[in-house]
């Protein structure tokens, strides 16, 4: 198992505040399932919370609606393959999408939701219901229960990617299936 840290909740936003792609996990009734999605953001310290943009059609907004809960993760350049099939992909058409794209998932003890291995931070989160919100915006709010990351790249509540290989950048989303990766620091 890679060298998993918890991340202080209070500084849990660090991992989505510079606008990565994510990998949306979620559990329900004996079913896994992980998209990508670029529109997920932080939205409060304190408890610590994010937004979540989930699509009606898709058949993980279907999972987390069961149990009321999601995991976000972040993805790194080395899956970049894995972060494009399962987002072109629904589980209602490919039940076999995460064998197929080598999604590994691991839990972590009293969480639901499972997680994405390989990825460079992840978030417990329990959705705080705003129906309104959820079914006219598809715009899901989630209190962060909980935090990890990747210590080779996250560490003292900072990305370090220029101190680490290439490989664990984040993908940031444009259009059409095309990423860039996180760039190089500017000092001053």
């Amino acid at each position: 198992m890679a060298p998993i840290q918890p991340v202080d909740l209070a500084k849990a936003y660090r991992l989505l505040n510079h606008g990565p792609t994510v990998l949306v996990s979620a559990h329900h009734g004996g079913t896994d399932n992980v998209m990508a999605a670029a529109w997920a953001c932080p939205l409060d310290f304190d408890p610590p919370k994010v937004t979540l943009v989930l699509d009606k059609a898709t058949a993980t907004r279907a999972l987390v609606e069961g149990s009321g809960a999601f995991a976000l993760q972040v993805p790194t350049r080395a899956q970049a393959s894995l972060t494009r099939g399962v987002g072109g992909e629904s589980l209602a058409d490919a039940p076999d999408k995460l064998a197929r794209h080598g999604v590994e998932l691991f839990r972590m003890d009293g969480h639901v939701p499972p997680l994405v291995a390989g990825c460079a931070a992840w978030l417990s989160c329990r959705v705080i219901p705003e129906p309104h919100n959820q079914q006219t915006y598809d715009l899901f709010i989630g209190e962060v229960v909980a935090a990890w990351a990747d210590a080779r790249v996250f560490k003292d509540g900072h990305w370090m990617y220029e101190a680490a290989d290439p490989a664990w950048r984040s993908l940031h989303h444009v259009a059409g299936g095309h990423f860039y990766t996180i760039g190089d620091p500017i000092s001053g």
